[in-house]
């Protein structure tokens, strides 16, 4: 074993310790227990590496949050110094602190003009289940109580806390016990798997339609909100077609329904814009941002309100009774305004708008537009989804896309770069960061992994 660090126990011993208290997220825990779990110990920019020593490109960011990469010495040293200065204090009590204070004042610096307040949270899940009550006081505040129902789309993502897997379409989680009243549903805008013989442009049309019909059918008077992600990240990295956004906002401002985007995995540069929808074109009246708000170096999250919700809220609502221990913690404050700092001074958001975004969007085109294997590539800026097809010409899916995916994510492992699988699709999304070089790496792993995988479906 070389290691470029000390490791202070061995592998197995790591394993077992885990299997005995660790409940992991989305897995089989017995069978991960039989397996055992990979061990990461180290991370510097894009790279991580295990407890075997094995270097891995990390090509989703963690889990699309470390926009600065890893070992960024001016965000650890932003935290040491809050920590030493004050290490805790709370939002309540008619308290504040300058973290918190510096740290909005960047950030709307940042936004589009007509948002004007946040509410800061833990996490993405917290955000979304603020997300439910904020809409709902603010339909009290201006006179309308009734309007409670939020609708989401199927295979949406909002996160994994009871009121956030309800607005989130993945019907296992629902089973699982994540639903609550007055939440509906409308279909996903995935052309390539449900688009039949429309063209992009009239299914995205008639996803959005879907809407239109739904707040219909459940009374204009009752609809509270409509949330989305600008594109779906967890169920697949999947982009609307260009006709979808602008019909979704029309429909919200002619029912007076909320628009409410989930930035969580789009904020923040993801896209070469600070934010997706802006990237989109629409112009939403919340965000729900976490993830790239600290470049995952400490959990933070919020909810940001539109002039016309905070407005509402300061000047008519009185006590709004919500709040949490850790909302506005001075350590993350810190985090994320040197974070932020860095993303806008070091001009990084607008390399990856010039520059990698674009690099990445053309390699990946050059090396998959003919490959046997792929069906379609979607992305922009530094996120990618391939999208595996049995027939291109028709746009077959693999009956076994779960296995394969999956079988091709673990081939990536295997080859030193980390990819997600999503149904039938590998996404991947680096940190911002990345140069054209790591690009290429991460590209060309990708390649094998891929061509692996091709082999077993009898494509290569």
């Amino acid at each position: 074993m070389n290691l470029p660090f000390e490791l202070k126990r061995q592998t197995e011993d790591y394993q077992q310790a885990d299997a005995a208290h660790h409940i992991h997220a989305f897995v089989d825990q017995k069978a991960l227990n039989a397996e055992g779990p990979r061990v990461m110990v180290r991370g510097k920019g894009l790279y991580l590496w295990d407890s075997e020593g094995k270097r891995y490109l990390d090509g989703m960011s963690g889990l699309w949050c470390t926009q600065l990469g890893y070992g960024r010495k001016d965000l650890t040293a932003a935290a040491a110094a809050q920590m030493d200065q004050l290490s805790y204090y709370n939002m309540f009590f008619h308290t504040t602190h300058p973290a918190v204070i510096e740290l909005s004042e960047l950030l709307f610096s940042l936004l589009p003009g007509h948002y004007s307040h946040v509410i800061y949270t833990n996490s993405g899940s917290e955000a979304n289940e603020v997300l439910i009550r904020t809409v709902r006081r603010y339909w009290q505040v201006v006179g309308k109580p009734q309007k409670k129902i939020m609708i989401g789309r199927w295979n949406g993502y909002h996160g994994s806390t009871l009121a956030a897997s309800a607005l989130g379409g993945m019907k296992f989680m629902h089973e699982m016990g994540g639903m609550i009243p007055d939440v509906a549903h409308i279909d996903e805008p995935y052309w390539y798997a449900q688009g039949g013989e429309l063209t992009p442009t009239e299914f995205g049309r008639r996803c959005a339609l879907q809407l239109e019909e739904k707040i219909l059918e459940l009374g204009v008077e009752n609809v509270a909100g409509f949330i989305a992600e600008p594109f779906q990240g967890a169920g697949g990295m999947i982009f609307p077609p260009e006709s979808y956004w602008p019909e979704i906002q029309r429909i919200c401002r002619q029912y007076d329904v909320l628009l409410c985007a989930d930035e969580v995995i789009g904020g923040f540069g993801r896209t070469g814009e600070w934010f997706a929808h802006e990237y989109f074109g629409f112009e939403p009246d919340t965000l729900s941002i976490a993830k790239g708000l600290t470049s995952g170096y400490i959990p933070m999250g919020g909810l940001v309100l539109s002039k016309r919700i905070a407005d509402a809220l300061v000047e008519q609502g009185g006590v709004f009774a919500h709040g949490l221990t850790y909302s506005g913690h001075p350590v993350a404050a810190a985090v994320a305004l040197a974070n932020l700092k860095a993303l806008r001074d070091e001009g990084i958001v607008r390399t990856v708008k010039e520059d990698t975004g674009p690099y990445l969007q053309q390699i990946l085109r050059e090396v998959f537009a003919h490959h046997p294997m792929i069906g379609e590539i979607q992305g922009t800026g530094l996120l990618a989804a391939l999208q595996f097809a049995e027939d291109k010409s028709t746009r077959k899916r693999f009956d076994n896309e779960n296995d394969l995916a999956w079988q091709c994510r673990t081939f990536g492992f295997e080859e030193g770069v980390i990819i997600r699988s999503t149904l039938g699709r590998m996404i991947m999304a680096p940190a911002l960061v990345a140069t054209r070089g790591e690009l290429d790496e991460l590209v060309e792993k990708t390649r094998i992994a891929v061509d692996r995988t091709a082999r077993i479906a009898g494509k290569l």
